[in-house]
């Protein structure tokens, strides 16, 4: 899917346009914090303080792991959440084997980062840009209830897989690392099966629209 045919106001999507061109470019992810919604160029050093990225590394490698990391991190509380309290049993099951999927995949990105040489600090801490389930998403999350929770997590779990596909794609034509370009394609099959899988469960075309 074309990230201008996306649902997003225009500032989230100028935000999403953003993202993907710096990484095809090698370059950075536009984000903002949470206190300012306006997108902003966070830079990535080739060379990060405590550690040098590998000769085959490339700024797009580089940020791409550090995008893709806090972006299922985030993602892994709010499945959380819901696979445990969502009201709809067959919303239940699927945060939970989402979250086992995506907990694998922090797995394969953190022992790849490390390969990489980069620093573990949260380059994006603190940022909100699309698909990334913010401090904000979660506190309305947990204040939630019943069908209005279920349907807050139907919108941040479509967003979330949609957006982090596409950073993957991204890093699939343009990065550098042939490990890193074999692990985006991964990210990219399971979360279009996810996003087949989560349109098709109860609730999903109402709340997705």
């Amino acid at each position: 899917m074309n990230p201008i045919d996306l649902p997003l106001p225009p500032l989230r999507r100028a935000a999403v346009l953003v993202l993907l061109g710096a990484l095809a470019l090698g370059g950075a992810a536009g984000c903002s914090t949470a206190a300012d919604s306006a997108p902003r160029t966070a830079q990535v050093r080739e060379s990060p303080p405590t550690g040098t990225p590998t000769s085959a590394s490339t700024a797009t490698d580089v940020g791409w792991v550090q995008l893709m990391t806090p972006m299922n991190q985030q993602a892994v509380k709010l499945l959380t959440l819901a696979a445990e309290r969502a009201a709809e049993p067959r919303l239940r099951d699927f945060a939970a084997r989402l979250r086992t999927g995506q907990e694998a995949e922090l797995g394969r990105l953190r022992a790849l980062s490390t390969r990489m040489g980069l620093p573990g600090t949260d380059v994006h801490a603190g940022h909100d840009m699309p698909g990334m389930v913010t401090v904000r998403d979660l506190e309305a999350a947990r204040a939630a209830e019943g069908p209005a929770f279920d349907r807050l997590v139907l919108v941040q779990i479509r967003d979330h897989l949609r957006q982090s596909a596409q950073v993957s794609r991204s890093e699939i034509t343009s990065g550098g690392r042939a490990d890193a370009r074999e692990l985006a394609a991964a990210l990219v099959k399971a979360r279009e099966t996810s996003l087949a899988e989560l349109e098709r469960l109860p609730g999903a075309v109402r709340a997705l629209g």
